[in-house]
């Protein structure tokens, strides 16, 4: 997959909440794509007390979720973790990752924040402006905003609010299981969003694009 040129790294948060303030008026939270065929899911994980960043990237067909290609790469660790900064420790390692496939995905499922973000521009804002392909976010923790109470069952869902509008959706992807803090990335709306994940996620409480990219960037696959 060719990977258009890209910003450079920042290495201090001034700077990087620089990037996302300038970046974030790019980001299109309506749906804007055609058919998909390719899903694909991110993940990183880190080698040698953090110092270096291990990307995965699995490609599986939709809607059958069968996995089709895998790659992975490595590269020094060069930002710290800090919340609401989570794409400059993990964007870059994801990119080479990216350049590896040669099945280009029409939507990619990430393991962070959309527009559930403080200044609306998560993990996956960040790199669907980057590489201009639909990105969701689908996080399993909660960044920022508040919901109502969430019914137990699979597919129930809530809005989540912060600053007086609703930036995601709090769902319920398996009964009686912790919910996925969904929202837009790029190139897609929230309520395509959700009924993408509902739909990569048959059986667990995590999309299948994720369950691959995670056992992959955690060693539990070779």
């Amino acid at each position: 997959m060719e990977i258009p040129q890209h910003h450079s790294w920042p290495t201090t948060v001034e700077e990087a909440k620089a990037i996302q303030q300038q970046l974030q008026p790019e980001v299109i939270t309506e749906d804007q794509f055609e058919e998909v065929h390719y899903v694909a899911g991110v993940d990183v994980g880190f080698e040698e007390n953090y110092t270096i960043s291990r990307a995965a990237v699995a490609v599986l067909s939709f809607p059958d979720l069968q996995l089709q290609e895998t790659a992975m790469a490595q590269c020094p660790t060069t930002f710290p973790y800090i919340p609401g900064f989570l794409s400059f420790r993990e964007i870059p390692v994801v990119l080479k990752a990216l350049e590896k496939i040669s099945i280009t995905p029409h939507l990619i499922i990430c393991d962070g924040q959309g527009i559930a973000h403080p200044r609306r521009f998560g993990l996956a804002c960040h790199l669907g402006v980057l590489i201009d392909i639909p990105t969701i976010g689908a996080a399993k923790s909660l960044l920022v905003g508040q919901y109502e109470g969430l019914l137990p069952e699979k597919g129930c869902w809530q809005p989540l609010r912060h600053g007086g509008e609703i930036i995601g959706a709090v769902v319920r992807s398996r009964t009686n299981v912790k919910p996925l803090y969904i929202s837009p990335g790029h190139r897609i709306s929230l309520l395509t969003a959700i009924d993408y994940v509902l739909r990569c996620t048959p059986k667990y409480r995590l999309p299948e694009t994720t369950r691959w990219a995670d056992k992959l960037a955690s060693g539990r696959v070779t």
